[in-house]
């Protein structure tokens, strides 16, 4: 059987601009490596092709003529994936189509209820390695689409639209083949900056309860690890095989079991990789309590750390689930900058009692304990998870339904004391005034000399020329308005507008 997996084109750029870093799918890669041999699995990552989707997919796929298409999307990525099934199904109109990922996982109830109904034939809900490789099988009339835990599929009787299998158990990762990374991987040129990347897994799921989140529906409030061996494998293919130096790290929260991090580092250093770098994700409470972790993981070429800071008022960190961790924020932060590793700050925005000062402290925290970068959103209420039931019942959600803004960049709730607009502008606004214009660190330039100078001394230069210009003829709110217009545009594919859902 010829198959297809996709991931979608949007994207949100939240630190820098859209071109800056695209990344491949490790979900879909994982998916694909582990159907069964014999099959012709594809890999395409649509973020390379965001520019031409229509005229890339009509090619590729009338030339590869696939009989199932497998599409992974968001919440906020859904309208864009609806547009390209009916894209697809226009140039096959045979294909199956499953789709996966977090959306069709906590709404495969409301999806099948939907008018998009009738285009989809199948969804996977939580991890989809076995489901979809027995999925495959299944069709080949060598498994039952019954008997498929986590799979929903449209029965042959009449009138039954889909059914939902039972959940299936959590996988047992020491079983997973390594993801694609070959030619079967139809698009390249993934990048952060002017250097190659790729992705990799260490670990899956995340044993907190953050309230904003949906991991649990994914995983459930587990931790399982892959095999140290198998991490290291991939290490090898990455560094050695797809000539690629920097490697992001896609496990929710990486030092969920510190003594296992010791060791990945430990073996990471005895393989004397050069120059070696690692971006991965942290919670600050962990990093704060074992320098020696830190000071290991520096050594392996960790060089730069996403913590969730999320906020430094106790209220909000206490509906959040996320504890009082505003002085373990301080030194988590002091021991990455000790060891050499650049911190990317998460700040959340919007909780129900913020005001003005509040979006003011929150920045002047960030900037005093000297973030590198700043990752700054504005609550969500993500389907399905607790906050968002929190923020209904408050009546704080100002967009409960139209998911196209769900990303963290756009104000889908209001508080106590700002609307949805004036909480959008002011995040927006004290941004530029508190945190300024970006001044990368010396641990930063030593990491890209290249695309840090040609920042500082010819693409800063110039914004700084434009949009003085644009401030002193509209003032913040003209400035504003041109941003956000701009932004409302990055996930416009207009050669697929055609292919909208009507009313659209």
């Amino acid at each position: 059987m010829k198959i297809v997996l996709m991931s979608m084109p949007d994207v949100a750029p939240v630190i820098m601009h859209e071109a800056a870093f695209h990344m491949p799918n490790c979900g879909i890669a994982s998916i694909g490596a582990n159907i069964d041999d014999g099959h012709e699995v594809y890999i395409i990552d649509l973020i390379r092709k965001r520019r031409q989707l229509k005229t890339y997919l009509t090619r590729t796929l009338l030339k590869i003529r696939p009989e199932l298409v497998g599409l992974s999307a968001m919440a906020w990525q859904y309208e864009t994936c609806i547009k390209l099934i009916r894209l697809i199904k226009h140039l096959l109109p045979e294909v199956k189509i499953v789709i996966g990922g977090y959306h069709a996982t906590l709404m495969h109830e409301e999806i099948a209820a939907s008018d998009e109904a009738d285009l989809i034939d199948f969804m996977v809900r939580g991890e989809g390695e076995e489901a979809c490789r027995r999925l495959v099988n299944a069709l080949e009339g060598r498994d039952r689409l019954e008997d498929i835990p986590s799979l929903s599929f449209k029965p042959a009787t009449p009138g039954k639209v889909f059914v939902h299998n039972p959940r299936g158990g959590l996988l047992d990762l020491s079983r997973l083949k390594p993801p694609i990374r070959d030619k079967r991987r139809l698009t390249w040129g993934y990048h952060i900056m002017n250097s190659k990347i790729e992705v990799l897994e260490t670990s899956r799921g995340c044993t907190r309860n953050c309230t904003f989140c949906s991991m649990q529906h994914m995983y459930g409030q587990s931790f399982r690890t892959f095999p140290i061996e198998r991490v290291l494998a991939d290490i090898d293919d990455i560094y050695y095989n797809r000539k690629t130096r920097w490697i992001f790290v896609a496990d929710d929260n990486l030092v969920l079991d510190t003594g296992r991090v010791i060791k990945i580092c430990d073996a990471i250093i005895a393989r004397q990789y050069r120059k070696l770098n690692l971006i991965v994700q942290a919670d600050c409470v962990t990093m704060s309590r074992n320098e020696e972790m830190v000071r290991k993981m520096a050594m392996a070429g960790i060089k730069s750390i996403f913590l969730g800071i999320e906020n430094v008022s106790k209220k909000n960190l206490a509906m959040a689930h996320k504890g009082n961790i505003v002085d373990a924020s301080r030194k988590a932060m002091e021991l990455c900058h000790k060891y050499g590793i650049m911190v990317v700050g998460g700040l959340i925005f919007g909780f129900p009692d913020d005001d003005e000062t509040a979006i003011i402290e929150n920045y002047q925290f960030l900037k005093s304990i000297g973030s590198d970068t700043a990752y700054c959103q504005i609550l969500t209420p993500y389907p399905k998870t607790v906050m968002r039931q929190d923020l209904l019942d408050q009546g704080l959600v100002t967009n409960p339904n139209d998911y196209r803004w769900y990303n963290g960049i756009w104000a889908n709730v209001k508080t106590r004391h700002l609307n949805a607009d004036q909480l959008q502008y002011l995040v927006w606004y004290h941004r530029q005034k508190v945190m300024g214009w970006w001044e990368p660190s010396e641990r930063i330039r030593s990491q890209g000399r290249l695309w840090t100078s040609i920042w500082l001394f010819a693409f800063r230069p110039m914004l700084r020329f434009f949009l003085g210009r644009t401030l002193k003829k509209y003032g913040w709110q003209g400035r504003y308005q041109r941003a956000m217009k701009r932004q409302a545009g990055v996930n416009v594919f207009k050669d697929l507008e055609a292919f909208s859902p009507a009313g659209k």
